[in-house]
């Protein structure tokens, strides 16, 4: 008979599950020996919140059941971080947290935790094997819930049970279920007569509408609807869509907040996008959204319904009387195309000597990159870059901490995404510092090759986007100053192609190069500190902020700051 390992690897194995990311450890080491006999790759990572994160990424760009490992104690406990990212990505990742003797459990013993309380908050499942018999029953159940309900299902196992004798060598089998929800005839008459009933209406869309692009699209022709798109729906909904009027919310443009809120009625479509100050008071809400529990937590609504977007919206067209006006269609794209012209114009090269406009390399990366590349913005400016200057085109994939928010989410992931496919070209675009956060995972990308990343550094010596958040709330910035090493010289050292671009003109070829490269590629970047990522409305409040922030500024003896921000943002306003 095999040990418990052994037959929770052929489980694996069976169930189509092709890598592990994590750090070995003695208490894992009866499932890291298992491993080494199977079909399974073992993808050594330096730090363990790196292997969370890379499971994430391979989930959400395959789709499948992606795993990470950790040992006992504080090697699983770094798996947190990124665990709660896939979990609030809502993707499917099971991670192994190898627990302590199990005759320890209790005693205070070294490295103890407890995992099941440590996990529960960013987990759909967790549980303890305690005993040989449980298996492999707690396993299937645990990839069953990361599957079917798309988030993060965790297996503790104390190191002992794991080389205990299994008690059954049956291998756990997982079932997939698509079914189909669409709303009762009385709700979707319902949609139907407030839509019909209303002049203007505009359509907010997420990731929820991953797989309705053109129902969602036929529903907006009826409707002669604009389409704003929340970030996590930019790679669903953007391309071959002439009703895109952009994004709204914090990294959006001014576009999409006034199709919002020019509308009498919004209508959201598998989203839970965050920010209730950016719905329009005024206009009626009508949600569609697969989770019942997602109704209304952002906003009051008129009507919620639990359906998936794309029945929902075939089953609701019919319902719909086309719209013989599209004056609010019209001006809306009238005003996307003076915003993207707007936005076009400061993604600009500079003279030589001058600092890089980020917007200037955003736009070349867009331009030079693969048509079904991969990208992975880090939270922060390099994530409104992207947000405002990659275009979708129905083949490439856009992935980052968009709901949990975490620094250092860029290389990581791209370890995942990168692994799952090793021909297709991955970009992160790193933040400086996000890079130095997990600057050891560079050693990752050449320690399990090949895994040719190409890493584009935005380097400003700076927590650039926390310093702009201090500048709307008024405060002097402090704390964000960053004494960075040359990282492209970083990137040489541990056997990776890297170069330093300090010019414009410089930018193209750098990119050119590096996307060329066989193998990864880090390409850094000294970007303009000063450059402002505004939101595409700003408050009574944000313009109180920033003026506080002068007065203080200038008290305090940095006036030359202020001179520099207004040297290099005048063009945004003008």
């Amino acid at each position: 008979m095999a040990t418990v390992a052994q037959n929770m690897v052929d489980t694996l194995e069976a169930n189509g599950v092709e890598r592990v990311y994590g750090i070995p450890g003695d208490s894992l080491n009866g499932f890291t020996d298992a491993l080494r006999n199977s079909q399974i790759e073992w993808v050594h990572v330096r730090h363990e919140e790196a292997a969370a994160f890379a499971a994430a990424g391979e989930a959400g760009v395959t789709g499948d059941l992606a795993v990470c490992a950790g040992s006992c104690g504080p090697g699983n406990l770094h798996l947190i971080n990124g665990l709660f990212d896939a979990q609030r990505s809502r993707v499917p990742v099971l991670a192994i947290a190898a627990h302590i003797p199990s005759a320890e459990i209790g005693s205070n013993y070294f490295q103890e935790t407890h995992p099941q309380e440590l996990f529960r908050e960013c987990s759909v499942y967790v549980e303890n094997v305690s005993t040989p018999a449980q298996m492999p029953r707690v396993l299937r159940l645990a990839m069953q819930a990361a599957v079917e309900k798309r988030g993060v299902a965790v297996v503790v196992i104390p190191g002992d049970v794991a080389l205990d004798e299994a008690v059954s060598n049956n291998i756990a089998q997982i079932t997939t279920a698509r079914p189909r929800v669409i709303p009762q005839k009385a709700e979707l008459e319902r949609a139907a007569s407030l839509l019909n009933d209303t002049k203007k209406v505009t359509i907010l869309a997420g990731a929820g509408a991953a797989d309705a692009h053109d129902e969602v699209i036929a529903l907006a022709d009826a409707l002669k609807a604009p389409i704003v798109h929340a970030l996590r729906g930019k790679q669903y909904l953007e391309h071959d869509n002439p009703f895109d009027v952009g994004m709204t919310g914090l990294l959006g443009f001014t576009s999409g907040y006034r199709a919002m809120e020019d509308s009498d009625l919004v209508l959201m479509l598998g989203t839970d996008f965050p920010y209730q100050q950016f719905y329009p008071e005024h206009a009626l809400k009508v949600q569609v959204d697969i989770r019942g529990e997602n109704l209304g937590r952002r906003t009051p609504l008129d009507l919620g319904i639990v359906g998936d977007v794309r029945d929902t919206a075939e089953a609701l067209l019919p319902l719909i009387k086309p719209k013989k006006s599209q004056a609010h269609l019209d001006s809306s794209i009238d005003h996307y195309k003076k915003t993207r012209k707007k936005l076009d114009e400061l993604a600009t090269p500079t003279a030589r000597g001058k600092l890089i406009h980020p917007q200037y390399v955003a736009r070349l990366v867009n331009e030079l990159a693969a048509d079904d590349a991969v990208f992975l913005p880090d939270v922060g400016s390099p994530v409104v870059w992207a947000a405002r200057y990659l275009e979708m085109n129905g083949k490439r994939g856009l992935i980052g901490s968009f709901n949990h928010g975490s620094m250092a989410n860029a290389v990581s992931q791209a370890i995942g995404v990168q692994a799952a496919d090793r021909k297709r070209q991955v970009v992160a675009l790193a933040g400086d510092g996000g890079l130095a956060m997990m600057l050891g995972e560079l050693l990752t990308f050449k320690q399990n090759e090949p895994l040719p990343v190409k890493i584009i550094v935005f380097s400003n010596s700076s927590l650039n986007f926390v310093e702009l958040e201090m500048k709307a709330a008024g405060f002097v910035t402090y704390g964000t100053e960053l004494s960075n090493p040359d990282f492209s010289a970083v990137a040489r050292a541990v056997g990776l192609y890297g170069v330093r671009v300090t010019e414009s003109d410089q930018v193209e070829g750098a990119l050119r190069e590096a996307f060329a490269y066989d193998g990864p590629a880090l390409v850094e970047i000294v970007t303009d500190r000063q450059e402002l990522s505004m939101p595409p409305t700003i408050n009574l409040e944000q313009m109180r902020g920033f003026t506080l922030y002068t007065l203080r500024t200038v008290l305090s003896g940095r006036g030359d700051e202020i001179l520099n921000l207004a040297k290099t943002n005048l063009r945004q306003i003008f």
